[in-house]
């Protein structure tokens, strides 16, 4: 989803960043945010995502390049001219404050009158459902009331920008999916603009308006989470997002944007080309695992793989089945935990199948 720069809000500007003057950590990174938009920086530890967040907080020095906010470059404003709200992990509230104190100190910075401080607090903590905490110390609230709070006070001073770095990151996973929840109800209902930095694919893809991919200081690609799932760029995406199997072959022919794959046993499968691919080339042909079924379902599909059943592991809600391929390598299925899940037993053989439309070979 192409963001038109007439309507960017937060403009990055082939911004590098170098801590050594030797080594890029962050390499020619351009992008372009619409007012509003919730957009995710996602990748692994040492990507160059949360680097991009503190030189748009204004705690790291851009080595080059320029950012903008509203048509103005921040690259040389002091990170408190900046306007920006930040929210992080360990919530970085006052233990010595009240709830309602913590809420009111951005404000009070800022020179506001008592009686608006004290009506904007409110609104605040009835925003958050927790008017009824006002007088509590943060000690004395859960980690998700104390994140709600953190979100609270970077929103009440009405910033152009709220930062979130891994904001749900000490929290256990009921609480991380009430407060992703809570994000994405406040940031609907106020309509703010979010840059959102996490490691956790889940939260990415059920949050935000785009996602922009990190891998060694570069975006692989930045999408709409349907856009990013289903048609990965390139093959770090599709393994880094969500779970993918992938099956190793070489490219036959090309034709109208499908490529046709030579398994290393007999026969063949068709898939999407990737950018990059050529015919004769080696490839990785990716396919999720909720894509793939077994013949006997009867599913609509134009491919077809033999395997053997290896073993197979009971999660709940599903059950995961694990195949090897005939010319080596190992593909999983998931089934519902339901009656339809089929009783397999080890080395038992039989086929996978699926359609061309959702796998898609990429270079090896």
């Amino acid at each position: 989803m192409p963001l038109d720069t007439s309507d960017a809000f937060l403009k990055f500007d082939n911004v590098k960043k170098s801590y050594d003057q030797k080594t890029l950590v962050v390499k020619d990174f351009s992008l372009d945010v619409a007012e509003g938009e919730f957009l995710t920086l996602l990748g692994p530890s040492g990507s160059g995502k949360s680097t991009v967040l503190m030189m748009l907080a204004g705690f790291e020095g851009v080595t080059s390049g320029d950012i903008s906010i509203a048509g103005r470059s921040i690259t040389r404003t002091a990170p408190y001219k900046r306007n920006i709200g930040m929210v992080f992990q360990n919530y970085a509230l006052f233990p010595h404050m009240t709830i309602a104190e913590n809420l009111a100190y951005p404000l009070q910075v800022r020179k506001m009158s008592r009686s608006d401080v004290t009506n904007r607090v409110d609104e605040y903590l009835s925003l958050v459902e927790l008017r009824d905490f006002r007088s509590r110390y943060p000690g004395q609230l859960s980690g998700g009331q104390r994140q709600r709070v953190a979100l609270a006070r970077a929103l009440i001073f009405e910033p152009s920008l709220i930062l979130m770095d891994e904001p749900l990151g000490a929290l256990d996973k009921k609480l991380r999916e009430q407060m992703q929840y809570e994000i994405t109800r406040l940031h609907e209902k106020l309509g703010f603009t979010v840059v959102y930095v996490t490691h956790d694919q889940t939260e990415a893809l059920s949050m935000s308006t785009r996602i922009a991919v990190f891998n060694d200081g570069v975006v692989q690609q930045c999408a709409a989470p349907a856009e990013l799932y289903e048609r990965p760029s390139n093959s770090f995406v599709a393994d880094f997002i969500g779970e993918n199997n992938f099956i190793n072959g070489r490219v036959n022919s090309i034709t109208d944007g499908m490529a046709e794959v030579q398994l290393p046993e007999d026969g063949t499968i068709l898939a999407f080309a990737a950018s990059g691919l050529e015919a004769g080339g080696r490839c990785r042909v990716s396919v999720r695992p909720e894509k793939l079924f077994l013949p006997e379902e009867h599913h609509a599909h134009d491919n077809e793989v033999r395997v053997t059943h290896v073993t197979h592991y009971y999660v709940g809600d599903f059950i995961r089945y694990y195949f090897r391929l005939a010319g080596g390598g190992e593909i999983n299925i998931k089934f519902l935990n339901d009656l339809a899940a089929p009783e397999l037993k080890q080395g038992e053989q039989t086929s996978l199948v699926w359609t061309s439309k959702d796998c898609i070979a990429f270079p090896a």
